[in-house]
């Protein structure tokens, strides 16, 4: 392994060097943040009992637009806390789709919904296990929101990792952004006209954030971004303006994040 370091292809020398060369002078102080405690947040709001989660996943989950919006999906949702968030905040009448394609992942999800949710809202949330990146085969313009929390790097386990470090790869960040583009593309296919999708990770490279968003702005011309503020509300964390989204980064946010999201209004064409 020591001998794929010293070429930098693959461990810990080729990670290093790929987040230094990406955040600069910064990487040192980011590095040292993902090495420490992610900030959580207790989040309760009409739960049998409080839910522990990354305070950028609150953000992200509560910056989709739920007012009117009868049809909801979570097309990435295990382990299950953004959904969490969804259900407790969408309308009485309104139903939520939490999709989870791994089999472990999805019965882990189904437990922490059932723990979590009164029956009402329990009643109105369905768990199904697809793969999501071909849904659009079998169903479009069908939902008024849907959360893409996508597969990512999620580089702050694979730093405190020494396994997973010993094996990491800019190949990884390519073929994760592969994945990401055929989830984001076949979900947007799935969106309703006039609705809206938040696309999140929780990876630092721009080519699993902003680089994908890219992507679906050039292939469809319904694709509308939401300007976001920087600024948290009701207590919740900042975040550093990108070109398509909004960052939370450890360094800066107290321990928040990462966490990238991104707010995709599809406009209806005329």
């Amino acid at each position: 392994m020591a001998k794929k370091d010293k070429n930098t292809k693959t461990g810990v020398e080729a990670f290093e060097k790929y987040y230094s060369e990406l955040y600069g002078e910064r990487w040192a102080s980011l590095r040292a943040a993902l090495l420490d405690k992610s900030r959580q947040l207790e989040y309760s709001n009409s739960l049998l009992k409080p839910y522990y989660l990354d305070i950028g996943s609150v953000r992200a989950a509560m910056t989709l637009p739920l007012e009117n919006a009868e049809k909801i999906a979570d097309f990435c949702a295990a382990p299950g806390g953004k959904s969490l968030v969804i259900a407790t905040l969408m309308m009485k009448n309104a139903t939520l789709v939490s999709n989870e394609r791994s089999r472990e992942r999805k019965n882990r999800l189904k437990k922490v919904l059932d723990e979590h949710l009164k029956e009402d809202v329990r009643s109105r949330v369905s768990v199904l296990g697809f793969d999501a990146s071909r849904w659009c085969n079998y169903e479009r313009d069908a939902y008024d929101c849907i959360l893409l929390d996508v597969p990512c790097s999620s580089e702050r386990h694979v730093i405190a990792d020494a396994k997973y470090l010993s094996q990491w790869s800019p190949a990884r960040i390519r073929n994760l952004a592969t994945t990401q583009w055929a989830l984001l593309s076949s979900a947007f296919l799935v969106l309703k006209n006039g609705g809206y999708m938040v696309y999140s990770t929780c990876a630092l490279s721009t080519a699993e954030n902003d680089d994908v968003i890219s992507k679906l702005i050039k292939k469809y011309p319904e694709v509308d971004i939401v300007p976001l503020e920087e600024k948290g509300e009701n207590g919740l964390c900042d975040g550093e303006k990108t070109e398509y989204g909004i960052h939370v980064l450890p360094d800066k946010q107290n321990g928040a994040g990462p966490l990238f999201f991104s707010l995709i209004h599809k406009k209806a064409i005329t």
